[in-house]
């Protein structure tokens, strides 16, 4: 008699009998006993796209000049925003949600017995054509790059954007091998980022956790910068109290308490110039003083700046109060993507937990990628409707494989349980959108363009091929190769050996090799 097994939630936690009891915060994490939390570093760009801060006070002309003098910035570093989702414990992102292929590319199809290992049964793989229509399908390239077309990922990102935003997103595919199950694996591309120029206007970077990389996995140890250490976010009031503007705000309206602290500067400073004329350091810190509170409530004195729960291209168009009220991993992700998106900070990392769900069924897996396809389906539209482009990275410690048993249930699909770890399985993703059109392959023609969408390979029996690329057996590699990625959305790849001080990729021509898209801004936007 078979037993069936009990569907679990998405939060429920993972036990495994083949695995050590969890002792570590990283072991509770993977297998879902504590939740993930999030993070954000992102670039600040306002006044560069087609919505601005309309709650934004105007400073007087004459604050304004002294806002550079006083060392405070208007912008960040302007770079293309920057969001990754970590998704710990090992998750399946080949095959059953972003298609691997050979080395022609995503389309370059694996054996049967390849896509049996990645959880496809051989009556849903993507090389079988519909006698009715002619058509594949099980391959959607709707977001431009192909996904499978019953990818829970996929899903959860068509729930949250809409036909518009999707038509200006593509993506690229990195096959990768990873270790399973630790956070030893340097995955976080964060200070990479940083590295490559992206910063913040309050905020360089901010993390889930309190550790160097701010996520799950760890940051390669070599670009680990202390000086902007992830500060930790998971939730709308770690956002809101980053800034306290004080009580005048509230006793006044926005501009009037602005007008009073400059009137306050003008004052003192009249006073200064008569009364400390031997020390203009001194001079300068109490001048600047007055300057920054006028700024600050200048800049965040609205509360609607800052909370995501009031902003209204978030409450209503992508979570439901109901949602934001009754999830933690979509009260994180409206947080980050919020202070991201907006240039409030650089780039940000979404920590995720239980993804080591290889539970002897496949429903498990289909709800916690769903949840995780709905967050990134989040970060993508909330891009489009402020207007500015996102760069979207997700990866995880490992992966996952079946040995072709199927699951029924309505959760599992039908599709192959996931029966054990397996880190030749592994493979990491990025999705960018950008609000002038679909991001543009390399290639001078379509079998050129499919090799930059696939960067590396699989071979035909779903396995890593780890000669395919730097970044395929070594996971320092792939994060350079992300920043690498970064650094060609602005036109600045040419700048990658000296910035990373590095010519671990190779030499210019391997790095064309390794890049997927032509810039979608020169320089800074």
């Amino acid at each position: 008699m078979s037993r069936k097994s009990k569907l679990l939630s998405p939060d429920a936690p993972l036990l495994h009998a083949n695995h050590k009891r969890p002792v570590t915060r990283r072991d509770f994490l993977a297998q879902g006993l504590a939740a993930g939390l999030g993070v954000a570093m992102g670039p600040t760009i306002f006044s560069l796209f087609a919505n601005p801060r309309t709650a934004q006070a105007a400073l007087s002309s004459d604050l304004e000049t002294l806002k550079g003098s006083c060392g405070i910035a208007s912008q960040g570093a302007g770079k293309v925003p920057f969001i990754c989702i970590d998704l710990a414990g090992g998750a399946n992102i080949s095959g059953s949600n972003v298609l691997v292929g050979q080395q022609g590319g995503q389309l370059d199809f694996l054996s049967t017995a390849g896509y049996n290992k990645l959880g496809l049964p051989g009556d849903m793989i993507p090389p079988i054509a519909n006698p009715d229509t002619g058509t594949r399908d099980f391959i959607n390239t709707e977001l431009g790059i192909a996904f499978h077309s019953d990818s829970a990922f996929l899903r959860g990102i068509i729930e949250k954007t809409s036909p518009a935003t999707r038509t200006k997103i593509n993506g690229a595919v990195i096959p990768a091998r990873s270790d399973n199950d630790t956070g030893n694996n340097p995955h976080n591309p964060m200070y990479a980022i940083n590295k490559a120029g992206a910063d913040g206007e309050l905020l360089t970077l901010i993390g889930s956790r309190s550790s160097d990389s701010g996520g799950n996995s760890m940051a390669p140890a070599s670009m680990i910068d202390a000086a902007v250490r992830p500060t930790k976010i998971d939730r709308p009031s770690d956002v809101t109290g980053l800034v306290d503007t004080g009580k005048l705000v509230g006793l006044l309206s926005q501009d009037d308490a602005v007008t009073v602290l400059e009137s306050i500067q003008r004052i003192s400073s009249k006073k200064l110039d008569k009364v400390v004329t031997a020390d203009a350091v001194l001079k300068d810190l109490i001048n600047c003083g007055y300057v920054k509170a006028a700024d600050l409530v200048d800049r965040y004195g609205d509360p609607s700046t800052l909370n995501p729960e009031i902003d209204t291209n978030i409450i209503g168009p992508i979570f439901s109060q109901t949602e934001l009220d009754g999830d933690g991993e979509f009260r994180k992700t409206a947080s980050i993507m919020k202070m991201v998106v907006n240039g409030f900070a650089g780039a940000g990392t979404i920590t995720m937990g239980g993804f080591d769900y290889h539970t002897g069924n496949r429903a498990a897996g289909e709800i916690r990628d769903l949840r995780a396809g709905r967050c990134m389906g989040a970060c993508l539209e909330y891009a489009a409707r402020t207007g500015v482009p996102l760069m979207l990275y997700v990866f995880s410690d490992g992966s996952v494989a079946s040995n072709g048993m199927i699951d029924d249930s309505v959760e599992g699909r039908g599709k192959g349980v996931w029966t054990g770890d397996n880190s030749s399985t592994a493979a990491s993703f990025f999705l960018v959108y950008n609000p002038s059109g679909r991001p543009n392959l390399l290639g001078a023609n379509a079998d050129e363009q499919a090799r930059h969408q696939q960067i590396g390979y699989f071979r035909s029996d779903a396995s890593v091929e780890t000669a395919s690329s730097p970044a395929a057996n070594n996971v320092n590699l792939l994060v350079e190769t992300v920043a690498l990625n970064y650094m060609a959305l602005h036109g600045e790849q040419g700048n990658f050996a000296s910035v990373f001080n590095s010519k671990s990729l190779g030499n210019s021509a391997l790095l064309d090799g390794l890049t997927a898209f032509e810039p979608i801004v020169s320089g800074t936007i």
